[in-house]
């Protein structure tokens, strides 16, 4: 299979129901955003050093590849295929792992700057890009009918990196970075 197509030279791109749109399309960007922050999380995996949150990293990187085909297909008209798009369970998913994680970690009565690990700085860096996607998510949403879970997801997507970010230097022995102001 080659890997360039040439169907994207004249400046579009297909969606996921056969519809061809233009690359600065704000549901290319939505997408395009969701693969940047799925690529830093998988440099923030490479440095990570528990087994335990690189696994629950791992299982969130392949859910950013279904929230990008959720994003890549419009709700109408419906795909000739079944796509499988994020729900409630991810969100749970999501909340069950910051409520976990925020057990092993003292109460936070401080801003925290970014920092640390090479993985904590990394995860917050994705903490970062989250929110980004979340704004054109909800930019996106304004427009279309993107479903009742992508904006939660990815609102509860941030909150987890910054926990996550939290517990990875705790794991790592250093201690949170206190903002100083």
């Amino acid at each position: 299979m080659k890997i360039y197509t040439k169907t994207g030279d004249d400046g579009t791109t297909g969606l996921f129901n056969g519809e061809r749109v233009r690359k600065d399309n704000l549901r290319i960007s939505t997408y395009g955003t969701i693969d940047e922050l799925n690529s830093i999380i998988g440099i923030a995996i490479s440095f990570e050093k528990s087994e335990r949150l690189a696994n629950d990293l791992n299982t969130i990187s392949n859910m950013l590849f279904k929230l990008g085909t959720d994003l890549a297909t419009p709700l109408e008209p419906a795909p000739k295929f079944p796509i499988k798009r994020i729900t409630e369970e991810e969100i749970i998913f999501l909340e069950n792992l910051i409520d976990n994680y925020n057990e092993d970690l003292p109460p936070l009565r401080n801003f925290i700057l970014p920092g640390g690990t090479h993985s904590a700085a990394f995860l917050q860096q994705a903490r970062t890009v989250a929110r980004r996607s979340e704004r054109a998510i909800v930019s996106l949403q304004n427009e279309i009918d993107i479903g009742p879970f992508i904006v939660k997801f990815v609102n509860r997507l941030s909150d987890y990196l910054f926990t996550a970010a939290r517990l990875s230097n705790k794991l790592s022995g250093q201690d949170d970075i206190i903002a100083n102001f």
